[in-house]
């Protein structure tokens, strides 16, 4: 898992410095790992792809990585990364730390995060098919599950929600859009705040949600308040449909874990550590983050497809 933080660097950086402007902090860009770049950007071409650079490529003493970025919705871009000829650290530029390795490293718990499970962009109303048209026209993704308001709601707001993934299923990209509500949706209420489409939250794998958060509490990490009721109502809707979990009830109220499930009685354990979004605030360096703009989830899926509409509403 890598999360590469960009700020200008120089003054009239228009790339960095006009996307801050427009949208705050958010993420810019979703890059992909590819064996052909080659093909790939020409059957992007081909399906009329917007490209924001054609193929290039970066080399240092450890080799070569080639690269081409394409537009995808709002401001944001996918990077398609070629790296079978590099064996540096990460990118051709990038060095271990100068002063080596944080000494504190070794006295803390680990994680247990496998890798980014999906990417979820918000997108204005009535934008969500389109979108979803573009994965499957240009990058030849295909629907992997969708649900619409009559499932994903609250009392107060709805969406509606289509996966998209490679052919592999590798990737995972929900496209989301508003649905009407007695009050604002959680997904215009991003764009609002965003100034448009773009990338909500990044959800990471874990075969262990409950003691990767302990140790990420541990380590620090801030996450959002879950009521009481939630896990009340939990109890009444578990003991109505007859499914069982295996973790024990009170360890995930008091981990502030939530819980899923479908028809079939699979189960799907997440919890929200925010910088930015709406959903739950973080506390970095004592402050309130208020921030609208994204969110990091943590997930465990115990089987089925590992989407729930419980979850998104």
């Amino acid at each position: 898992i890598v999360f590469v933080f960009v700020s200008a660097y120089e003054p009239d950086n228009t790339e960095i410095g006009d996307h801050l402007v427009r949208h705050g902090d958010g993420t810019k860009d979703i890059a992909f790992e590819v064996d052909d770049l080659n093909v790939i950007v020409q059957r992007a071409k081909q399906r009329g792809a917007k490209l924001i650079r054609d193929i290039w490529e970066e080399q240092d003493e450890y080799g070569k990585v080639r690269f081409a970025v394409v537009q995808t919705f709002g401001d944001t871009t996918h990077t398609f990364v070629e790296r079978s000829q590099y064996r540096g650290v990460f990118l051709p530029g990038f060095k271990p730390p100068m002063d080596g390795e944080d000494p504190l490293l070794k006295h803390l718990p680990p994680i247990g995060l496998n890798f980014i499970d999906h990417t979820v962009g918000n997108q204005p109303d009535l934008q969500m098919e389109s979108v979803a048209a573009w994965y499957e026209k240009t990058l030849m993704f295909h629907r992997f599950w969708s649900v619409d308001d009559s499932q994903i709601h609250t009392e107060y707001s709805a969406l509606r929600s289509i996966v998209m993934t490679n052919y592999e299923e590798t990737v995972k990209i929900p496209i989301n859009e508003p649905a009407n509500g007695k009050k604002k949706s959680q997904i215009q209420e991003y764009v609002d705040y965003y100034g448009g489409a773009g990338i909500q939250h990044i959800a990471l794998n874990t075969n262990d949600i409950i003691t990767a958060i302990r140790n990420l509490r541990a380590r620090g990490m801030h996450f959002l308040t879950i009521p009481d009721s939630y896990y009340e109502i939990l109890k009444k809707r578990l003991q109505e449909s007859g499914v069982k979990i295996k973790e024990d009830l009170k360890i995930l109220q008091e981990l502030q874990i939530l819980i899923d499930y479908d028809e079939n009685g699979a189960s799907e354990l997440g919890t929200s550590n925010h910088c930015l979004r709406p959903l739950s605030w973080t506390r970095p360096r004592g402050e309130i983050c208020k921030d609208l703009t994204g969110y990091i989830n943590k997930v465990a899926c115990r089987s089925g497809l590992g989407f729930f509409p419980g979850t998104f509403a």
